[in-house]
């Protein structure tokens, strides 16, 4: 049975990066420490300034959390912090982002919106980073971080160090243009970025956090190991509860990822209650221990200003935020791998709704000019002109349609050397979520195949400059992408100001 619909959520909900911007950055304390704070600080200068900006001095600040098991530098971390994340060594994890969030904070003083993007949603990959056109948001920073490895150590580049440090930077780029583009090419003015041991970190220099579970829940895979009802949390037990996404023991609880999302949101509302209203930040030596933490775990972009950002912002600690989790269409899976398929023109609506200017549309579609070949392997007749008509009328170069040789069940945009930003345009807008490399398309040109899961999107409704599908339907089972037969619960929104109890 397919997954039930999820909409729109206004969550709170927390990660790695937002405990780190929102605790450190957002209370009057922190002046006293800035000298201090912001000479220490790690930076990056992958946002070079010619990206477009947000108007008005409205701020939009990418918070990152990175799955990495590895120092700033790529170096293993002592044993004994292995055994208190419960996370595994240094050979888990890899480079995945899993929290990318958006923080709108306008200039007005009104309500900030915080816009969640599900780590697993199927997205197209800015530039193919490895050859990978489209793969899991999360995936983008390993890809690109991997390929300019690849690329020093063709230099010549043996220097650990700046292999790691170079990669990084190109996986940070990476996730900055992707969630950019996935959000229909909104401003990303800043970013913060924070590793897995940083989050150890500041729930560790926070002391203990109570939270509040509906039934007691077990999971060997992150340590979650609680009973019934409120409980304070040390820091190796917080990490276990916002990772934890599984209970073996207790199956009828039916966990998945999303659940993770939800205590994440736990976690963070809890803590927030807590600060304000125990006035831990009042306590200096807590406060100097989350100013070591940030100065040890997390990097900033070159350009924030920290202090003008806390005399933009400081009543966001004081419950000024909205949170938001995208809507996913359905659940599925590529190959082996489950993901979350979306629509586009849904979220880039809803985007543009919360943060953007709602006295501007959005604007139509608009293809790079990359010659399209159409391939109807489907049973709706004349279709592959059609498609072609409707293409060149939004810019892409019309080529040939053409009648496929037998029925295929799945959908494929295929594209030639160079070709990878111009097939996950027309795949957005067609409501394709498969893309692959075509052996015999040539370079800069777009393939499409259409199977008898296609669905004519409304083509003719305005979304992002790169387009996307209003109705297309996700792929049906086939050897490459399925429809996922597990279902998820819809959640409600979860209020802050207490210590709510979840799952």
């Amino acid at each position: 049975m397919a997954r039930k619909q999820r909409w729109p959520l206004i969550v709170g909900r927390t990660a790695l990066g937002m405990v780190s911007l929102l605790v450190l950055g957002l209370t009057g304390y922190v002046w006293t420490f800035y000298h201090d704070f912001s000479t220490g600080l790690s930076t990056s200068s992958v946002l070079s300034g010619d990206e477009p900006k947000s108007k008005d001095g409205a701020t939009n600040i990418l918070i990152m959390g990175l799955d990495s098991r590895l120092d700033q530098n790529g170096n293993a971390l002592p044993q004994d912090v292995y055994d208190q994340l419960h996370a595994g060594d240094d050979s888990k994890g890899g480079y995945n982002t899993n929290v990318m969030m958006v923080l709108h904070v306008p200039n007005d003083g009104s309500k900030a919106t915080l816009i969640s993007v599900p780590r697993d949603d199927y997205a197209a990959l800015v530039g193919a980073p490895d050859g990978i056109a489209k793969e899991k948001i999360k995936e983008g920073y390993g890809l690109a971080k991997d390929a300019k490895q690849q690329e020093l150590v063709k230099q010549g580049v043996t220097d650990r160090s700046r292999l790691e440090h170079e990669g990084r930077e190109a996986g940070r780029k990476q996730t900055v243009d992707d969630v950019r583009a996935f959000l229909g090419g909104i401003p990303i003015d800043h970013f913060v970025e924070v590793t897995l041991i940083g989050f150890y970190d500041l729930a560790k220099a926070l002391g203990t956090v109570t939270v509040c579970l509906q039934g007691p829940t077990q999971d060997s895979f992150s340590g979650a190991n609680f009973v019934k009802g409120e409980q304070q949390l040390n820091a190796a037990q917080a990490l276990a509860f916002v990772r934890q996404r599984r209970d073996y023991v207790h199956p009828e609880l039916n966990f998945t990822d999303l659940d993770r999302e939800r205590r994440q949101q736990a976690f963070l509302a809890s803590a927030s209650h807590q600060l304000k209203s125990a006035g831990t930040l009042a306590d200096p030596t807590t406060l100097s221990a989350l100013v070591d933490a940030a100065k040890q775990d997390l990097v900033f972009d070159s350009g924030f200003d920290l202090m003008g950002f806390i005399q933009q912002s400081a009543g966001l600690v004081g419950g000024g935020v909205t949170y938001v989790t995208l809507p996913i269409k359905s659940f599925g899976k590529v190959g082996e791998d489950d993901v979350n398929f979306v629509d586009l023109n849904q979220i880039r609506t809803m985007v543009h709704d919360l943060i953007g200017d709602k006295s501007t549309p959005l604007p139509p579609v608009t293809l790079p000019a990359a010659k399209v070949d159409v391939v109807n392997s489907g049973t709706q007749s004349g279709l592959a002109a059609q498609l072609l008509t409707v293409l060149a009328a939004k810019g892409a170069t019309k080529g040939s349609p053409i009648t496929g040789p037998s029925l295929l069940s799945r959908s494929t945009v295929y594209y030639g050397p160079g070709g990878a930003d111009a097939a996950n345009a027309v795949a957005d807008l067609l409501g394709i979520d498969d893309v692959e490399t075509g052996s015999t398309v040539p370079a800069g040109a777009v393939r499409v195949v259409v199977g008898t899961d296609f669905s004519m999107p409304a083509l003719t409704t305005p979304t992002s400059t790169t387009g996307t599908s209003t109705s297309a339907a996700p792929p049906t089972s086939s050897s490459s992408t399925s429809t996922s037969s597990s279902t998820a619960g819809p959640m409600d929104a979860l209020q802050g100001g207490s210590v709510p109890c979840v799952k």
